[in-house]
């Protein structure tokens, strides 16, 4: 077996990466941390470019190219806990030990690191073996996780969560407040950060910041993965969250919301759009999401009392 991680230990070791000293990225993020990415033989067509004025393609030549391209890698990742198989989850093969406890604990298997006795990486095979400090616990939050809950909730949002997001989605009451010129700085790390989106074009990307500064940097062909990688992440590094902002490459649906949530972070940045069940789960839990954040232009959809004039 590989990586073996003992609860004790948790210290995620750095390697280094794009984001340059003086940056606001302040974590080294490793344009190949493992092989998230594979090249692939590609035929390329280009039309013939159109001349100013010409309407008949008689500008510059196209064609075809042969070339290699750098593709997203695909990989299933099957968690075991205490011998029973939990769930495969297809992701990007890198930061696999922190997507392990990000996604047990955001399905309520776990609520803390210290509650793992021991983790195993055997990424060869794509196994990831966990022992829970409390094997009854461990058995009795597997079954509730497939669980639907329908509750009265006043016709509110909640009513749509999982068992397990009953027991692990929390109201956030966040005091940070951030700036429209922090934001749009936040984005745009986050865009350059990930030498795997600037190969690939093919994969989301999360980002785990203060107000001033990217702090962590997670990517995922799956924008569910992003969080769960930046949640176990936190609970590794033993990393308050209260007073962090996330920022986001994807869609904010009410998945994403939630694991947000569970992450305990205020305020959620996107690119993209927000749904409108995302939305009223914002509005429930206290989270504050901006969304379409592009350019110099953003929209501020809940709590907006933290997104300072």
């Amino acid at each position: 077996m590989e990586g073996e991680y003992d609860a004790a230990e948790t210290t995620v070791k750095k390697q280094p990466g794009p984001c340059e000293p003086g940056s606001i990225c302040s974590e080294p993020y490793a344009a190949a941390r493992t092989a998230a990415s594979a090249a692939w033989p590609v035929r390329k067509y280009e039309a013939p470019a159109e001349a100013e004025g010409d309407v008949g393609g008689r500008g510059e030549p196209g064609g075809w190219l042969e070339a290699e391209d750098e593709v997203a890698a695909e990989f299933p990742l099957t968690l075991k806990v205490d011998g029973t198989e939990f769930a495969t989850i297809v992701c990007t093969p890198s930061d696999l030990e922190d997507l392990a406890v990000g996604f047990l604990a955001s399905e309520g298997v776990i609520r803390t690191a210290g509650d793992l006795a021991r983790l195993t990486l055997d990424a060869g095979k794509g196994f990831v073996y966990a022992e829970h400090a409390q094997p009854e616990a461990a058995k009795a939050a597997m079954e509730l996780a497939s669980k639907r809950f329908i509750g009265s909730c006043c016709g509110k949002s909640r009513q749509f969560y999982l068992a397990g997001d009953v027991r692990t989605a929390k109201t956030v009451t966040s005091r940070t407040r951030i700036a429209p010129e922090q934001i749009f700085a936040l984005m745009a790390a986050l865009q350059t950060s990930s030498g795997d989106f600037l190969r690939t074009g093919g994969v989301h990307n999360a980002a785990l910041c203060t107000p001033d500064r990217v702090l962590a940097v997670r990517t995922d062909i799956g924008r569910h993965n992003t969080l769960d990688k930046l949640y176990g992440h936190c609970l590794r590094e033993r990393i308050p969250t209260g007073d962090k902002v996330i920022a986001f490459s994807g869609r904010i649906s009410s998945e994403v919301l939630l694991k947000t949530a569970k992450i305990g972070a205020g305020i959620l940045l996107s690119k993209s759009a927000p749904t409108d069940l995302g939305l009223k789960l914002a509005h429930d839990l206290g989270i504050t999401v901006v969304g379409f954040v592009r350019g110099r232009k953003l929209n501020v959809y809940t709590h907006a009392e933290r997104v300072l004039l």
